[in-house]
This record gives C-alpha cells, sequence and structure tokens, in this order.
C-alpha cells in the first residue's frame, strides 16, 4: 500500500520484486463501498488507503459541497481509531457566511481539534497550513469538491494537479485524482494525495470501542454505571448526563448516534 516500507530486488532491465514489508506502525482504512449490483447484506471488506502516516489533514468546505460535520465526524473517527494525528481544514470560507464557519471552528478546537480556515480564491489560511504539514507524512484525504487538489496545487505548483467543477445539480464534486499517490515534496515532507469520496464509513469498529473516538467523551465514559455502556439510553449513563448539563455537542451526540446505529445494523446481519 502507499506509505509502506519494502524491502525490494531490482533487476537489470529495471524491474523488481518485494521481498518483504515492514511492520507498520499504523494505516487508515474504511469499508469498501459495495458494488453495483451486489447484495446490501452480508459483510463489507476494508480498504486501505495508505499507511505510516504522520498526520490525517481532513479537507471539508464551507459551501460547494456544503459543509457536513456528520462526514467530517466519521473522517475524525477513522482518524482516532488508526492513532493518526487529525487536522480539520476547512476550506472555500469565501463562500459563505464567516460566523457559521465561526461556530464550527469554535466547536471544533473545543473538542482539541487543530482547525484551519482557508480559500484558495482569497490566499487565505495556505502559509498557515504549509507550516502545519512540513516535515510530516500527511494524508489528504475528503469528499469530492472540497478543493483539495486546488489547495495542493497553490501549496506544491508543481504538481500541477487536475481540478474539477461542483456539479450544480447534486452539490457533489466529481473525481479529479483517480489513485492514491505520494508525493515527496521537501527532504521530510511527503503528501498522500487520495481520491475524493462520497462516503466514509470507519472499519472494524465495535459499539464499545466507538465512544473513545470522540474524544470529549473519554473524561466521562468510566463513569458510566455499566461497564458496557452505549451512551444511548442506558440509566447512569455519564454521557448522557454530560450531554443534559451542554459539556458535550448535541451536534457531536448525534454523530456519534448515527455510527452506532451504523454498527448496529451491520451486526445484524
Amino acid at each position: 500500500m502507499v506509505g509502506d516500507f519494502v524491502e525490494y530486488e531490482l533487476n537489470q532491465d529495471g524491474t523488481g520484486v518485494i521481498k518483504s514489508i515492514e511492520e507498520r506502525k499504523n494505516y487508515i482504512s474504511r469499508k469498501a463501498p459495495r458494488m453495483k449490483g451486489a447484495s446490501s447484506r452480508g459483510e463489507r471488506l476494508e480498504q486501505v488507503i495508505a499507511t505510516n502516516i504522520d498526520q490525517n489533514v481532513i479537507i471539508t468546505s464551507s459551501d460547494m459541497p456544503r459543509f457536513n460535520n456528520r462526514t467530517l465526524d466519521r473522517f475524525l473517527v477513522s482518524a482516532e481509531s488508526s492513532h493518526i494525528t487529525p487536522l480539520i481544514v476547512i476550506n472555500k470560507i469565501d463562500l459563505t457566511d464567516s460566523e457559521e464557519v465561526e461556530l464550527w471552528r469554535e466547536l471544533y478546537s473545543s473538542i482539541g481539534y487543530k482547525v484551519l480556515l482557508t480559500s484558495t480564491v482569497l490566499n487565505l489560511g495556505l502559509e498557515k497550513l504549509a507550516e502545519e504539514i512540513k516535515g510530516k507524512k500527511n494524508l489528504f484525504w475528503g469528499n469530492s469538491g472540497v478543493g483539495k487538489s486546488s489547495i495542493l496545487n497553490m501549496l506544491f505548483p508543481d504538481l500541477d494537479l487536475k481540478t474539477g467543477e461542483v456539479s450544480d445539480y447534486t452539490s457533489k464534486g466529481k473525481h479529479t485524482t483517480v489513485t492514491t499517490v505520494m508525493h515527496k515534496m521537501q527532504e521530510e515532507t511527503f503528501i498522500i494525495d487520495t481520491p475524493g469520496i462520497r462516503e466514509i464509513d470507519p472499519y472494524g469498529l465495535t459499539e464499545e470501542d466507538l465512544s473513545h473516538y470522540f474524544i470529549e467523551f473519554q473524561e466521562y465514559i468510566h463513569e458510566c454505571k455499566y461497564n458496557r455502556c452505549t451512551h444511548n439510553h442506558e440509566p447512569g449513563c455519564a454521557i448522557l448526563e454530560a450531554l443534559e448539563k451542554g459539556n458535550i455537542s448535541i451536534d457531536r451526540y448525534e454523530s456519534y448516534l448515527t455510527i452506532l446505529n451504523t454498527i448496529e445494523e451491520d451486526m445484524n446481519y
């Protein structure tokens, strides 16, 4: 996979054979999309995106396509469950009300995430982003149409990545990057460019583990009455108490429930 360290044997004709793959420090994956015509039931396979990552740069957009915190939370759960540091980028801030964008920035910053606001049109936030990715192996990941390729072209013009437009009808982006590729940009700075995706469904989660990947839940989860509390309906749930007191965002909690329901549906197949 992209990011692996391998031992290989090079032939005289320029071809080669991989002899071994070193142990990975981490990798990030998602549930593979269902094939057209396949049954909606049954276990979905794991699709590994990349390995040995220092930082997951999650690109979102304020509009076109419109900011979706549910999708962002799924990306964050994937990063947290893979033990990879996430960096949130809200792009295209020139397209929407700055107050709305600021509310989302404040929410995720208050949880403990680093959030950058960017615009390639206004050339805002890109210098700060360049500082944040320097000296790291960075996975750039996000939905189609959020401006990932445009950002990378602004940061590294030599990449000359193809960019696309967002459909006026669906408000969704069109794929411009078609394969996952790693670029060495500086001595210790690597960019892993991935195709934009339409859906993200974290792989390998259990009902009991999910709450650990919502980082603001962690100070409460050990105070629940039951060890196997799913923080949904159980009496004596410290998460529900924190929610009632306003210590946990209702938007984040609803994201948690949405992912929890997905896990429950998979378990029932």
